[in-house]
């Protein structure tokens, strides 16, 4: 039996098992909080402690716990990891993580993977997905941009929207992730994020109201302060007048792991309704700070530290967002254990959540995030001919299977980078790698495959010489830094924006010696890419992190089963400087944590690109098809509070494709916004020769800019420029209002 078949019976021996009641009572908040606030009044003291301080990170079944209240039905509600997918446990999908869903382009499949992501949660019996993330991919080597959904606030911010939809709407509760600018890894816990408000508002804090807007049941403050105070303290960020609640946000604040650096008075009177993990946390072998935060609470509120009326309220807010998606009735109970993410243990009941919908969708994931970056017109190049290949050579350590044994986070980059490292992985046990996947397609149709499946610079183009094709694999990795292990000299974040294990030479290698090079790229972000233009290179697929169907996704795309249409959702420019930005890696002075200053305020990525005349190798919203597409017919026209714009979009060429229409918005040059913005997208499938009206409206605030002395959105006075096209610099359609 091949792998690939082995994996497949693995895939349908779980669907079996997968089969979960997802039915429940959805309540308005004014319902939910009406049963809560009943509940409360039946509490005592130490049950309403129990329920906002975590049991601590090694006695917790989950990634963390609360303590039950039995009597009254109250479950120790089980929050876990990871945005991706469930994490640490057996039976469950390596999902595709954040940055692929915004590769997509695609608000379908952003929905999709939220409700396949919760389905696998629920049938675990976890009740808070810690995630999604939404932290902005300010500089690209930053460790976890892979998590969230790139480097522009509105792309990040419907890829919340969705994903949160998607979750609430199985009946798990969402955590919205990191509160706020938790942008780099180095100094993580500490570090002073030093932003103004007007790019607090319109950057970092606009995927947050999104998710506010989602109804998100809670957001997770992070480790480093914002403006000289920790986010879990931060009374500005979660009081009660703070952002968050200013705004409508009627869910709990949870710490993230270690989070709270004060003492329970002041976390709790700033804000934060729950404390995790309740305990102190081990890192690196050590025991980082020496947590009092929630844990003191009882004294506190003894004392009168903590008015009586502060902790009813916390309580009251978990317990609302537990009876609003309805968990109260019918909800599974959990059957794994975090501690023993082998399967080992009597607490884990080894139950398999997979389905066969969540691993085609994963498969359609791969493929629609896979950016196709350079093709040659006309043979050779993409879509293979696979009936007329006869001598393939597949090249590239990253072809190979994952390593299945490098802890339970991924922390390793020894095969085919599925996803990054850290509590944002996910399983790696049911990936099919590149290699089993192309050796069934190829050696199907009777081709002879010769492989190298390292980076040896010498072996890999004395397998390419003389083959029809030389497919190679190259790839980059990051992840958290935390308590997980640095990775080839990655603490976390990259140390540069290179291929790993000499990529670019073995691609450059590889070329000279084989006329029709054709290079995949698996990375958390963008890499360095100096041989683009390298006229053997008949073709790239920049196939990012595609989760655990990454060999049969990219096989579609390879073959032209799957039209690519994925887009980049960040730029990709030959060195660091022409982001903007720096990751801070020097201790602040005196030795202590650093100030990391916003100074690029809303000149991130392509806008910094933009507003600097910088050319990048490949712009943000990137992306190539097997077919052409015309845009025709811009129509604008206007409302008190919206304006509509239309156009018409057309397949030009003799095979279905998807496109991804983009629009961009010009603010009169006074309100002092960069030189174009993204205000909308869509993925339109389209036959040979058919076309599309698309419409998109623009809403009043996505017209406005922040307005810090009234403390508003405003929308400026003058002309609008209105830009339509099939990336940020790729404009077929002008206008204006």
């Amino acid at each position: 039996m091949s792998l690939l078949a082995l994996f497949s019976l693995f895939a349908l021996t779980a669907s079996s098992l997968a089969q979960t009641n997802t039915t429940f009572t959805l309540r308005s908040w004014t319902e939910a909080y009406a049963l809560a606030n009943a509940t409360v009044a039946q509490l005592t003291l130490a049950e309403k402690i129990g329920l906002v301080t975590g049991v601590g990170q090694f006695n917790s079944r989950c990634v963390g716990n609360v303590s039950p209240v039995p009597r009254l039905g109250i479950p120790g509600l089980c929050l876990n990891d990871g945005p991706a997918g469930v994490r640490p446990t057996k039976g469950v999908s390596g999902f595709p993580p954040g940055i692929a869903a915004a590769s997509t382009f695609s608000r379908r499949l952003m929905r999709a993977r939220g409700v396949a992501l919760a389905e696998e949660f629920r049938g675990k019996g976890i009740n808070v997905h810690l995630g999604p993330a939404m932290d902005l991919m300010r500089n690209p080597k930053a460790g976890r941009g892979w998590e969230s959904f790139g480097a522009d606030p509105y792309l990040n911010g419907e890829g919340a929207f969705e994903t949160i939809t998607g979750i609430q709407s199985v009946g798990v509760m969402a955590c919205a992730k990191h509160f706020i600018a938790n942008n780099q890894e180095h100094w993580r816990y500490g570090l002073i994020a030093d932003v103004d408000d007007r790019t607090l508002h319109e950057m970092y804090y606009y995927p947050f109201l999104r998710s506010i807007e989602a109804n998100v049941s809670s957001v997770m403050c992070s480790y480093n302060q914002f403006n000289g105070t920790s986010a879990c303290h931060n009374a500005n960020l979660i009081g009660p007048n703070g952002l968050l609640r200013r705004d409508g946000f009627q869910g709990f604040v949870v710490s993230d792991w270690g989070a709270t650096h004060d003492s329970a008075s002041d976390n709790a009177n700033a804000g934060l309704d729950m404390e995790q993990p309740g305990d102190d946390i081990f890192i690196g072998g050590g025991v980082f700070n020496g947590f009092l935060g929630i844990g003191s609470l009882t004294s506190d509120v003894n004392s009168g530290s903590v008015p009586p009326a502060r902790l009813d309220q916390m309580v009251a807010r978990i317990l609302a967002a537990w009876y609003r998606l309805g968990q109260d009735s019918g909800y599974p109970a959990v059957n794994f254990n975090a501690q023993h993410s082998d399967g080992s243990g009597s607490l884990n009941l080894n139950v398999s959540v997979r389905s066969d919908a969540h691993t085609a969708l994963s498969r359609e994931i791969a493929a629609a995030s896979a950016v196709l970056l350079k093709n040659t017109a006309g043979a050779p190049g993409l879509p293979l001919n696979n009936a007329a290949l006869k001598r393939v050579a597949i090249i590239g350590q990253d072809a190979l299977i994952p390593n299945l044994n490098c802890g339970d986070s991924n922390q390793c980059n020894d095969g085919t980078v599925t996803i990054g490292w850290g509590s944002g992985s996910n399983s790696l046990l049911f990936t099919v790698p590149p290699i089993t996947a192309l050796n069934q397609t190829f050696t199907g149709a009777g081709a002879v495959v010769t492989t190298s499946l390292t980076n040896d610079l010498t072996a890999g183009p004395k397998a390419a010489q003389g083959q029809d094709v030389a497919i190679v694999f190259v790839n980059a990795m990051s992840g958290e830094l935390g308590a997980y292990q640095i990775v080839d000299g990655n603490e976390g974040d990259r140390n540069d924006l290179e291929l790993w294990f000499s990529g670019s030479t073995l691609v450059q290698n590889v070329a000279a010696v084989c006329k029709n090079t054709i290079v995949v790229v698996h990375s958390v972000g963008p890499v360095h890419m100096p041989w683009t233009t390298n006229p053997n290179i008949t073709a790239i697929v920049y196939a990012g992190a595609p989760g655990e169907q990454t060999g049969p996704g990219l096989v579609d795309v390879l073959l032209g089963t799957v039209n690519p249409s994925g887009r980049i959702p960040f730029s990709i420019a030959d060195d660091e400087t022409s982001y903007g930005t720096t990751i801070v890696t020097d201790p602040g002075f005196p030795l202590g944590f650093p100030v990391v200053n916003y100074t690029e305020k809303l000149l991130v990525d392509y806008r910094y690109m933009d507003a600097n005349n910088i050319t990048p190798r490949f712009e943000f919203g990137f992306g190539l098809s097997y077919t052409t597409f015309a845009y025709s017919d811009l129509a604008i026209s206007s409302s008190d509070t919206s304006q509509m714009i239309s156009f018409t979009v057309k397949n030009n060429g003799t095979v279905a494709g998807t496109e991804i229409p983009q629009l961009y918005l010009g603010y009169p040059h006074s309100a002092g916004e960069p030189p174009k913005v993204l205000r909308g997208f869509d993925d339109i499938l389209l036959g040979p020769g058919a076309s599309q009206q698309v419409v998109m409206t623009l809403a009043q605030r996505e017209m406005s800019i922040w307005d810090t002395p009234t403390q508003s959105w405003v929308r400026p006075s003058g002309t609008f420029s209105v830009f339509v096209g099939a990336s940020s610099r790729d404009i077929r359609l002008n206008g204006s209002f």
